[in-house]
């Protein structure tokens, strides 16, 4: 998959199947900018060998790493697999971008910390994850920092919703349709960020060199329960058929952290405001959520 030409040299994505990474393809092509995306099939990041060879057959300017082991669950009972991907195949990507001069922006998460904060994480805060998840995830972003010290980009991200692939609003999309009430857990908060969103922020901080750790999501925060509200609300329908359930009516393992609202001091320092609120983007974003969830249930 290839978007047009850009002046300013090739991207590439890795991980270009996944909800992030097509959302970032969608930016790209926008933007009139040359990219290549293989899917997994064609790259597996785990083989450092096979990044090489796409580095050196494709020759970007940029590498966003969107890759990730995402069950989180499974990742418990299967933490050495997960820290394949999330942790060693990183690693590889950032030694063969640091051999061939490549940009590297590694997409991270909130759940590197552990949700004892009673205000928002700032970028350089200690990272203490709870879970299987959080813990292969950092050792993703130790290895970035490791290789490339100042000279890679770290770009954190939290409770995605997109019109590609499942996840909570579209759920609770489908849920509004077929069902009479429905549960949220509201004793868990974070940030619903629209993908899209921090696809177009990525594509910003790469466009513009910047360095560091970056926390691309929207503003504002959220439990569960008040996401799944909002979304009835934006259908035209009653947010009270949204019921608060305490998490714990959830369970399975891993440990989820309660406060995961990411901090965005960081912005001004790429000369970029921070993201919207949420429920802006929320918004925006129904609509082709609402339609994606309409032709899945056909």
């Amino acid at each position: 998959m290839t978007g047009a030409g850009e002046p300013g040299g090739r991207w590439l994505i890795t991980g270009a199947g996944g909800v992030l990474g097509r959302e970032l393809a969608d930016v790209l092509r926008g933007a009139g900018r040359e990219f290549a995306a293989p899917p997994r099939a064609e790259l597996d990041v785990t083989d450092t060998a096979a990044v090489r060879a796409a580095v050196l057959r494709h020759r970007p300017r940029v590498l966003v790493n969107c890759a990730a082991w995402t069950r989180f669950h499974e990742a418990e009972a299967h933490e050495d697999d997960a820290r394949r991907v999330n942790g060693d195949a990183v690693r590889g990507i950032a030694e063969v971008c640091a051999e061939t001069g490549v940009r590297l922006v590694h997409v991270s998460t909130d759940y590197v910390f552990d949700g004892g904060a009673r205000c928002p994480y700032a970028e350089d805060a200690p990272p203490a994850p709870l879970n299987a998840y959080g813990r292969t995830k950092l050792a993703g972003e130790r290895a970035v920092a490791d290789v490339l010290s100042d000279a890679g980009t770290i770009v954190r991200t939290a409770w995605l919703h997109s019109r590609y692939g499942t996840d909570f609003v579209s759920m609770m999309v489908e849920a509004e349709r077929t069902r009479e009430t429905v549960d949220a857990v509201d004793d868990e908060r974070g940030q619903p960020t629209w993908a899209a969103d921090a696809a177009h922020r990525i594509a910003a901080l790469a466009a513009r060199g910047a360095t560091g750790v970056f926390h691309a999501t929207n503003a504002g925060s959220a439990t569960r329960h008040e996401l799944a509200r909002e979304v009835f609300r934006l259908l035209g329908a009653d947010p009270d058929r949204v019921r608060p359930v305490d998490g714990g009516r959830f369970p399975g393992p891993g440990r989820r952290p309660r406060y995961t609202v990411l901090g965005h001091g960081a912005w001004e320092r790429a000369g970029l405001p921070p993201m919207r609120h949420w429920r802006d983007a929320l918004a925006a974003a129904l609509p082709r959520s609402a339609g994606q969830a309409g032709r899945t249930a056909v």
